[in-house]
């Protein structure tokens, strides 16, 4: 069959991937000049497969509350007219319970544990240079209520067999020595000792290689406009550059999957969570942090690249708002600074922004839809880069017919209602 896949971020691109390997025609338009120009060009680097947990939890709307008065909050929000933003907020707050929590955060951990076992295979297989390192992550708490927090979560990690070890403090400095200069800030972490760190961009950018080895056409510079309904079926894709058609259409868009959706009918209730990263040399690598740490308090994930360290954070309700305030900067500045004060030179900092495509549940959507040819592979949120390789695999089975290595039950755009 022929498959058009519309996106070449790390989802998109891992999709064409699996979809040629098994056999398929696959042509992969993006309005982009390049791969993983946009949310996967600097996100934080983290394969945080144990660490898959949905934004909307127990005790979040009290949370969020408190951090409208705090100067680095975690989350943000700037009200605006659009009655997305409202809805999906209302949407997101209705997942704030704790049974909502318990189903969300077990899909999330099945895709997230999937896309781990896809990945390691996938290296195996193609030995992609992307500056991975395979040293696990060390969430850190700085309060007791954090460590009695994490007891929620590790309820759910047991129930799916995630590895994974709750450390004292000198235990944490163990995994990072770079926190001995910090110590009497930390009472505790968690450990996950399967986790992963990489760069997404090199990642997607090298598996773009390996797909056009296999045949799959890249169509950059292409303007996705509509796509074309006959029926119950989907007979192509209207560009700028004129109609492509294919057997089957893979919509792995991110952020902008509504817009395409829309006029079809298919209300997805996705949110761009408009996120930030800085990127900076290693000063001392002694002081630097060895894989990621995730720093509970700013909600901040700090990852090791060779010579480069990536911190990233703060989520901001804002629509396609791309400003750089200087006070998001500030935030994710001051969790670096306070955990590895000597361990980046914050004078070479490149800050970022990029949207990361929210469900209200955190769950991404992947299955099909009412129209027959029509798939998405979509709303991965903070996660792409972590669910990637296992929602590509999935899909990929799914769109060919083929019995799926993990259970795709309450995955698909239909648990909506």
């Amino acid at each position: 069959m022929k498959v058009l896949v519309l996106g070449s971020g790390v989802v998109g691109v891992t999709s064409a991937w699996y979809l040629a390997r098994q056999g398929h025609e696959v042509v992969v338009l993006d309005r982009q000049p390049d791969a993983a120009e946009e949310t996967s060009f600097a996100n934080a680097g983290q394969l945080s497969f144990g660490m898959s947990s949905p934004w909307a939890a127990p005790g979040i709307p009290v949370k969020a509350m408190k951090w409208m008065f705090q100067t680095h909050a975690p989350l943000k929000v700037r009200p605006g007219t659009n009655p997305a933003q409202w809805k999906f907020m209302l949407s997101m707050l209705a997942n704030c319970n704790e049974k909502s929590y318990s189903i969300n955060k077990s899909r999330m951990v099945r895709v997230s544990e999937y896309s781990r076992q896809c990945i390691n295979a996938l290296q195996d297989e193609l030995g992609l240079p992307f500056e991975g390192r395979k040293k696990g992550l060390l969430q850190v708490f700085r309060t007791e209520k954090q460590v009695a927090d994490a007891a929620k979560d590790i309820k759910v990690l047991q129930e799916f067999g995630v590895n994974h070890t709750m450390l004292n403090v000198e235990e944490s400095i163990a995994r990072e020595p770079a926190l001995a200069r910090v110590k009497d800030k930390l009472v505790g972490g968690l450990h996950f000792p399967d986790d992963q760190t990489g760069d997404c961009n090199l990642f997607t950018k090298a598996l773009v290689k390996k797909c056009q080895e296999k045949g799959v056409v890249f169509k950059f510079n292409t303007e996705i406009k509509a796509l074309v309904r006959d029926g119950d079926e989907i007979r192509g894709v209207q560009t700028d550059h004129g109609l492509e058609t294919a057997d089957q259409v893979l919509v792995c868009m991110g952020s902008y999957s509504p817009f395409l959706l829309t006029p079809l009918g298919i209300s997805l209730p996705i949110y761009p969570i408009k996120g930030y990263s800085l990127t900076i040399d290693v000063k001392n690598d002694e002081d630097a942090p060895q894989s990621t740490v995730m720093d509970e308090t700013y909600k901040v994930a700090i990852t090791r690249f060779e010579n480069r360290i990536r911190a990233a954070g703060t989520a901001e309700l804002a629509d396609f708002n791309k400003d750089l305030p200087k006070a998001r900067l500030n935030t994710i500045s001051e969790s670096v600074s306070s955990l590895f004060p000597e361990g980046g030179k914050m004078e070479s900092a490149e800050f970022w922004t990029g949207f990361r495509p929210m469900t209200p549940d955190g769950t991404p959507i992947i299955g099909g839809t009412r129209y027959k040819n029509l798939w998405l592979n979509t709303g991965h949120g903070t996660l792409g880069w972590t669910m990637g390789a296992g929602s590509a695999s999935l899909i990929a089975d799914l769109i060919s017919g083929n019995q799926t290595d993990i259970d795709s039950d309450g995955l698909a755009f239909s648990r909506y209602g």
